[in-house]
């Protein structure tokens, strides 16, 4: 028998996407009178908001879920939780083959009370759910569904509150966020969700980035409404996935090299200084070797300034699971070493192009590598995913998390750069309160995914 109020440990693995959803359902908890803890061995009921994309992933949720089921044994736990995307895809397997699992819920997206977990500074905005794609590698829209958008007003209302508590970053994130407002009749749905949040009124600079474009849904309006609004940021992740148009033909992706050669051209004229980031796929079924140098031909053109490679996954529930000419997980590798490695030349020779450069900066606080350093981030950098900008000279006063502040680039590295801070402190800058009651998620053994620890 359990004793009310309870005290709740989550543990929160994946994308962002699955840290709003934790976030969600911490903050219904907290509404209803219950506490959070960040010690799994004081725990009354532990909570895995568990991911299954791939793989890796999907492993990692498994050896999470055990590895919380032990506080059954050793701690005060006498429940133990599993959501997210790993039940939605394996319910029945996870009831059969896990007893140590008392429930299973699903997840929704939500408009209720949530407790944020990222600094207060930063946070993400959830703006749609699920995917309306028929990309052939992916498993999402069976577990998210089909793609519904978030009320307009919601977004900018719970945009503005975070602003006012203190927030000067804002990520939108949703599976594709450029089919924003599409469903709710919209014509250009990202565009004008992106000009209100900018004229959004604050007391000191803000940015505001959205993640995850479709590359056909990248239109002139949306580059112009980046371009003119001095706190959207001027970055733009569109994962491409490939560019030979025999893979994208059998990834049900479509387009070819020329095409992606065209766009990037167009969103470079249209927004000056833009970072633009992609990821692509290596190994897919049917991937030869003229496929895949079509691909290392078109990265060295396109010299993106960040990109991640991922191995192809052969789920089985995704339609790519049935295609044939399947690639040796050995060759997959190799082309993902070399597509990295081509990746990483291109990466360095542009940061060492902003040598002697200044730049706002946001900061973060002392780097994850050593307490001598300090970490910061321009806005061409998105938070977990892309490099850092590393300060070894604060300059004239102190630095604080979640100041806004100048550095000019003295050194530069594969994906992170060195900086010194060359401007006085923020004078208005004031710490303000937290975004909600902070608490930090359980830790991870083994975390491959973000790291989401309260800073």
């Amino acid at each position: 028998m359990l004793d009310y109020p309870l005290k709740i440990g989550f543990v929160s693995l994946g994308c962002p996407k699955n840290l709003v959803d934790s976030e969600v359902m911490m903050g219904q908890l907290v509404a209803g009178g219950h506490e959070l803890t960040p010690q799994p061995a004081e725990a009354d009921v532990i909570v895995v908001n568990t991911c299954s994309f791939i793989d890796p992933a999907k492993q990692e949720s498994v050896d999470t879920i055990l590895e919380m089921a032990e506080y059954k044994k050793t701690g005060k736990a006498q429940r133990l939780i599993v959501a997210g995307c790993l039940v939605e895809r394996y319910r029945a397997d996870i009831q059969k083959n896990m007893p140590e699992v008392d429930a299973a819920p699903y997840l929704y997206h939500d408009l209720t009370a949530r407790v944020f977990t990222t600094p207060r500074h930063s946070a993400y905005i959830k703006i749609a759910e699920g995917c309306d794609h028929p990309c052939s590698f992916c498993v999402i829209p069976q577990f998210r569904g089909a793609f519904r958008s978030r009320r307009f007003e919601s977004v900018i209302n719970e945009a503005t509150r975070i602003f006012a508590m203190g927030g000067r970053e804002i990520n939108l994130i949703g599976q594709d966020t450029t089919c924003y407002g599409e469903d709710l009749g919209m014509k250009n749905g990202l565009a004008d969700l992106l000009a209100r949040l900018a004229d959004i009124p604050t007391d000191s600079p803000k940015w505001v980035r959205f993640l995850y474009a479709y590359p056909n849904k990248i239109t002139q309006r949306l580059l112009d409404t980046i371009a003119a609004k001095d706190a959207l940021v001027k970055y733009i992740d569109m994962p491409l996935q490939h560019a030979s148009p025999a893979v994208l033909k059998r990834m049900k992706r479509g387009a070819h090299a020329d095409i992606f050669l065209k766009l990037l051209e167009r969103i470079r004229a249209t927004i000056p200084g833009v970072a633009i980031r992609t990821s692509m796929i290596v190994g897919f079924p049917g991937e030869t070797d003229e496929n895949f140098e079509q691909l290392c031909q078109f990265v060295n053109a396109a010299q993106f300034d960040r990109l991640g490679v991922f191995s192809y996954s052969d789920e089985e529930t995704s339609q790519s699971y049935h295609l044939d000419d399947k690639v040796e997980k050995a060759v997959i590798h190799r082309r993902k070493r070399k597509l990295m490695a081509l990746q990483r030349r291109i990466s360095l020779a542009r940061n060492r192009q902003l040598i002697g450069r200044e730049f706002p900066v946001l900061i973060e606080g002392p780097s994850k590598e050593t307490e001598l350093l300090w970490e910061a981030r321009m806005p061409t950098q998105a938070p977990e995913i892309d490099g850092v900008c590393l300060i070894n000279d604060f300059g004239p006063g102190e630095a604080r998390p979640g100041e806004m502040r100048r550095l000019r680039i003295t050194e530069a590295h594969d994906y992170d750069l060195v900086g010194e801070l060359v401007d006085a402190p923020e004078q208005l800058y004031t710490p303000a309160p937290q975004l909600a009651n902070p608490f930090p998620i359980l830790p991870s053994a083994s975390r491959a995914g973000q790291s989401i620890a309260v800073r």
